[in-house]
C-alpha cells in the first residue's frame, strides 16, 4: 500500500480513538480521510478489514472494559463517556464482543486483577488485524494488476432507469420492466448500453433497504416527459474511471468491488472519485452457456495529488 493511503488511513483511525465519545458520521471521518464521501466505507473495510462503525464500536467497547473494572463510574455514565446513544444500545454491542454484560465483567473484574487486560486481548484476538500496510508492493501482482485495468474516458450518458430496493440478487425485476419499456421504445434497435448502479454499500445497509438502478442509454432528442409514470431519467457523470472486466457468476460479483478497492485502488496512482460506480451489463446471464455474467465495471477514479 501507497504511504498516501497509510497515512490517511492513520489519520482516520487516530481521530477514532481520540474522538470516540463524540458523534461520529461516515461523513465525518471521510472528511478526516479526505477520501471520497461516497466511496469512504468501502476504502475503509477494503483496507482495514472492518467497517467504519464496527471499528468505532470496538474503540468504544474497549474504552468501556476499562472503565468498568479501573473506576466506579456508573454504567450509565461509562455508556455516555463511551459515545454510546443509550445503554441498551451499550449492553446490546458490549455482549456481542464480549459475551458479558457490563455488569457482568464490572463484578467479575474486582475480583480479578488482570481482568481488564485479559479481556482486552481476548477482544484483540477477534478483531481483524489493522496492520493493513501488509500488501506491500509485488512486482508480480502490479504487472497483473495492469493487465486487468484499463483507465478510460467515458463521456456523459442519459439514461432512463427504474429503482430496485432489496436484496441486489433480485434486481432481474427492475431489469424486467426496463427492458419491456426499452423494446416497446425502439430502443433495442439502436446503440445503447444497458448500465447497473448499486447504490449502497451492502456492508452499511440491510439487503432489505438496498438501492440499485437498472438504466439504459437514451438519444439525447428523446421525448422524456412522455414516459415519466414508466421510467425516471438522469444523467450519468462522465469523466476518468477504472475498468475492470469481470466475467463470473452473479453471486460472485460482490468479489470484483473488494479486489479493486482492496488489492488495486490502494497500490495505484489514484483515488476514488466522488461519483458512483458505473456496472455496464455485456450479456443476459439466462442466455450465456455457463450462466455467468459479463459486466464491464467502471469504478471512478481521480489522479492522487
Amino acid at each position: 500500500m501507497n504511504n498516501d493511503y497509510k497515512d490517511r488511513m492513520d489519520r482516520v483511525i487516530k481521530y477514532i480513538e481520540e474522538n470516540s465519545n463524540q458523534k461520529l458520521s461516515l461523513d465525518i471521518l471521510a472528511d478526516v480521510s479526505n477520501f471520497s464521501k461516497y466511496h469512504f466505507a468501502r476504502i475503509f473495510t477494503s483496507i482495514v478489514g472492518v467497517t467504519p462503525v464496527a471499528f468505532v464500536n470496538q474503540v468504544r467497547v474497549q474504552k468501556a472494559v476499562y472503565l468498568l473494572v479501573e473506576t466506579a463510574m456508573p454504567i450509565l455514565q461509562i455508556s455516555n463517556e463511551c459515545g454510546f446513544e443509550s445503554v441498551s444500545t451499550f449492553n446490546a454491542l458490549f455482549k456481542k464482543y464480549y459475551g458479558k454484560t457490563p455488569s457482568d465483567v464490572r463484578n467479575s473484574g474486582r475480583k480479578n486483577s488482570n481482568f481488564s487486560s485479559h479481556f482486552s486481548n481476548k477482544q484483540g484476538e477477534v478483531s481483524p488485524p489493522h496492520d493493513y500496510n501488509r500488501n506491500r508492493e509485488n512486482q508480480l501482482l502490479k504487472r497483473a494488476w495492469e493487465n486487468m485495468i484499463t483507465i478510460k474516458e467515458l463521456p456523459e450518458y442519459e439514461v432512463a432507469y427504474v429503482r430496485h430496493v432489496g436484496r441486489y440478487l433480485d434486481t432481474h425485476v427492475a431489469w424486467d420492466k426496463l427492458g419491456r419499456w426499452a423494446y416497446q421504445q425502439g430502443l433495442s434497435s439502436k446503440p445503447h448500453f444497458f448500465i447497473g448502479i448499486s447504490l449502497d454499500d451492502g456492508n452499511l445497509v440491510e439487503e432489505y433497504a438496498c438501492r440499485y438502478d437498472a438504466c439504459v442509454t437514451v438519444p439525447s432528442e428523446f421525448e422524456k416527459h412522455e414516459h415519466t409514470m414508466h421510467v425516471q431519467f438522469k444523467t450519468l457523470q462522465g469523466g476518468m474511471y477504472a475498468l475492470y472486466q469481470y466475467y463470473d457468476t452473479i453471486e460472485k460479483f460482490v468479489l470484483a468491488y473488494q479486489s479493486v478497492f482492496s488489492l488495486w485502488l490502494p497500490n495505484s496512482e489514484y483515488e476514488a472519485d466522488d461519483r458512483p460506480c458505473l456496472e455496464f451489463c455485456m450479456n443476459d446471464p439466462a442466455k450465456d452457456k455457463e450462466g455467468k455474467c459479463k459486466v464491464d465495471l467502471y469504478i471512478p477514479i481521480k489522479k492522487r495529488i
